[in-house]
């Protein structure tokens, strides 16, 4: 009986290295637009924590490749494109190629890495609430249409103006990375007169007496929301089970990290920015307010996905958060 079970585990080990090996070899991560919602891929990164769980899983020779792309456009033209495995980005972006695969890719999100809210921010004395924009103001935004502030201010326009407007701000929205947004709306001759950002950018330009707040995300959406998240397609998770694993238990493992050891992933954003921008200090103040959570779990994504369905922007309807995650996140506390 003793020969027989070592040769079972034996061909069991044999199995699973074997299935390891047939996986990918080199998975290729976007880090994403930048700020503190990224922080748990910067960890990873620095911490090659997606190799250690997959080494853990037999797949031992597992390369992780971070790029420096950032914007949900452009992730997302990367997944489609097969130059990366997932994407980071806001659940908007995710939400438009969830609903274009259905029928192929069939796009679903991993997990949520942050909820923090985003504010929109501006150098105009003359603009006191949103319907003082006009033709003459531009909106700095992440990208036009399928960034968190697009759907954001379509939103705020409904409240406001009814469904006649909903689209009423996309026209003055510019597409900017957020470093790009700081920049243009502190230089004071850029067109850009509002900039719509997040963490640790926000407090970057309220330090200029001419910048203040009009609204934030929490104000629209009525309490505390996703702000990243992974998504992947079901066909690469499905031909990498071991590899896939390996993700979800490398975010959360990296989600734990900051939120136990806060200095030191203050210390990998800093590092990670080059020691530029913000100091360690300014980094702590952001991790610690409590409206910037990092964590798995999703908040008001199913708020998004209703939204986007009801104006038209999706076709397919979500009956719950549910449906826009892969199963491994279901037993969260999602909405």
């Amino acid at each position: 009986m003793t020969t027989k079970l070592a040769a079972a585990v034996c061909g069991a080990l044999l199995l699973h290295g074997l299935a390891a090996a047939a996986e990918v070899q080199e998975l290729k991560i976007p880090k994403g637009a930048g700020g503190i919602g990224f922080l748990p891929l910067l960890v990873m990164e620095q911490q090659k924590i997606i190799e250690k769980h997959a080494a853990l899983l037999g797949h031992k020779t597992l390369k992780v490749t971070y790029a420096n792309l950032g914007g949900p456009a452009v992730v997302n033209d990367a997944l489609l494109s097969g130059a990366a495995h997932m994407a980071p980005a806001g659940p908007p972006a995710f939400l438009f190629l969830w609903d274009r695969s259905r029928d192929n890719a069939q796009i679903t999100g991993i997990a949520a890495m942050s909820s923090l809210p985003m504010y929109l921010n501006t150098t105009n004395p003359n603009i006191k609430a949103l319907r003082d924009i006009t033709e003459k103001d531009k909106m700095a935004v992440t990208a036009v249409k399928v960034s968190i502030p697009s759907i954001i201010m379509q939103m705020a326009a409904r409240k406001e103006f009814g469904d006649k407007e909903i689209f009423r701000y996309d026209k003055f929205t510019v597409g900017l990375p957020h470093p790009d947004g700081v920049a243009a709306i502190l230089s004071g001759i850029s067109e850009i007169n509002l900039h719509f950002t997040s963490p640790p950018f926000v407090a970057r330009e309220l330090k200029d007496p001419r910048v203040r707040t009009i609204l934030s995300t929490d104000d629209v959406m009525g309490g505390a929301t996703t702000f990243t998240m992974l998504y992947t397609t079901k066909k690469f998770r499905d031909e990498n089970p071991v590899t896939y694993k390996a993700i979800v238990r490398a975010v959360k493992e990296a989600i734990d990290y900051i939120n136990k050891d806060r200095r030191g992933a203050a210390q990998a954003y800093f590092d990670s920015i080059g020691g530029k921008g913000e100091t360690i200090e300014e980094i702590m103040a952001t991790l610690n307010d409590p409206k910037n959570v990092i964590t798995m779990v999703p908040q008001n994504t199913f708020k998004y996905a209703q939204f986007m369905h009801e104006i038209g922007t999706l076709k397919n309807k979500a009956a719950s958060w549910k449906d826009l995650f892969f199963p491994e996140i279901h037993d969260l506390p999602g909405n």
